[in-house]
């Protein structure tokens, strides 16, 4: 062990974070010890913690059943990470991260998320309370759903999200649930049966429930649904690479994808911020929003990819052009500010508790700011619609409902 790593670890141990084993860590000579909580913190034999934009909060354990590996993470308060490697991912208030887990960039696990052992998982985004089995392949997907801990979105185990294509390109996140409805932590759960997959890009409604089994390659938007598919006979058809059966659905449900992932930036600008506090400082809410930034440069980086082996590559520069326009879109801000007033009186209430005051919003202020959320994904579909109008999607009377909304 090199001298940097010794001093290190001497000053963790006089501020009090729990070393059993100091022989067999190794810290990084680039960590800022002070990122790294004393209270409650506990480093198990055999653990690397590396890169100067790491931070752990208080009462987190690492390495309890097998040695981890952390680069340039934010971890918040009360998380466990019992084995595995984890790079530039940010966990939340007791998320829980099984033995053997591959965690890799651009990866956000919210409160209370959890997967089991050798789960890998890369430009993922899990909301509260979202649970993934053991034996799992969950890159680049987008899941939420779900009330609590008890009342949860959940993946069974040895399930994969099929994220690479015959065409060699990865314009396939799916986008399981939704961020305008998914972020008020009141739609129904969905389940993903163990023992199948999701081929992408896909987007699932919430309360959907697929079979163990079944190896699912649709969108459904309907909500409520047992989906369950049977064997079915053998093919062997003619196959020219390169070849893209369904352009339309892939660039229609990439555009909704990053649509999304904006909307969510505006939620952790407007709504996250508020809940600051000793238990979520800025630095990591700096990690949350950087984490996010990373997945929506990885999809428009992907979709790219993609476009280039089709025919509307031409028009791709203003495209792009209008992505980085599009990634400040705020939507409606008097209804946002409107959905902000019913925020604050829970600030006053619970305090930093982001949970308690989300979920004790009125259903119908609840609604109010998905209207908000869902009008900047509309927005941003129908200015990418006025470059390539060669598909179609569906789309949201905000103006209808807002009217709704006042009439409440």
């Amino acid at each position: 062990m090199n001298n940097q790593s010794i001093l290190k670890i001497e000053k963790l141990l006089k501020k009090g974070v729990n070393i059993p084993n100091p022989d067999s860590v190794e810290i990084g000579s680039e960590i800022n010890t002070d990122r790294i909580s004393g209270e409650g913190v506990v480093i198990y034999s055999g653990c690397k913690i590396f890169g100067s934009s790491t931070l752990i909060l208080k009462n987190t354990r690492i390495g309890y059943e097998s040695p981890v590996t952390i680069e340039d993470c934010q971890i918040g308060t009360n998380v466990d990470i019992k084995g595995g490697f984890l790079r530039q991912a940010v966990l939340l208030d007791k998320v829980s991260i099984g033995y053997g887990s591959h965690i890799r960039v651009g990866t956000i696990l919210e409160e209370k998320a959890s997967i089991a052992h050798t789960v890998g998982l890369k430009h993922t985004i899990l909301l509260p309370f979202v649970t993934l089995g053991s034996l799992i392949n969950f890159c680049d997907c987008f899941m939420s759903g779900g009330t609590s801990r008890r009342d949860h979105s959940e993946v069974g185990s040895s399930y994969i999200h099929f994220n690479y294509t015959p065409n060699q390109d990865k314009a396939t996140a799916s986008l399981i649930g939704d961020v305008p409805n998914g972020v008020m932590l009141n739609q129904r759960p969905i389940f993903l049966g163990g023992q199948g997959g999701l081929v992408g890009p896909c987007r699932l409604a919430f309360g959907t429930v697929i079979a163990a089994g079944s190896i699912y390659r649709k969108d459904e938007l309907r909500q409520g649904r047992l989906i369950f598919e049977g064997l079915r006979k053998s093919g062997n058809i003619s196959y020219t690479p390169g070849i893209c059966r369904s352009l339309k659905r892939i660039m229609a449900n990439n555009i909704i994808y990053i649509a999304n992932l904006i909307a969510l930036m505006q939620w952790y600008i407007h709504v996250r911020s508020k809940f600051i506090s000793d238990d979520f400082p800025e630095v990591l809410f700096d990690g949350l929003k950087e984490k996010l930034n990373m997945a929506i440069d990885e999809r428009i980086k992907r979709l790219k990819e993609f476009y280039q082996k089709n025919e509307f590559y031409d028009r791709w520069p203003e495209l792009e052009e209008s992505f980085k326009k599009l990634r400040a879109e705020e939507g409606d801000q008097s209804l946002r500010d409107i959905f902000l007033e019913k925020i604050n009186p829970g600030n006053r209430e619970s305090g930093s508790d982001y949970i308690s005051v989300i979920k004790g919003l009125e259903s119908k202020d609840a609604e109010s700011g998905t209207i908000w959320l869902q009008g900047i994904v509309d927005q941003i579909i129908l200015n990418v619609l006025k470059i390539i109008p060669f598909f179609e999607v569906p789309k949201v009377d905000v103006a209808a409902k807002r009217r709704k909304m006042h009439k409440k």
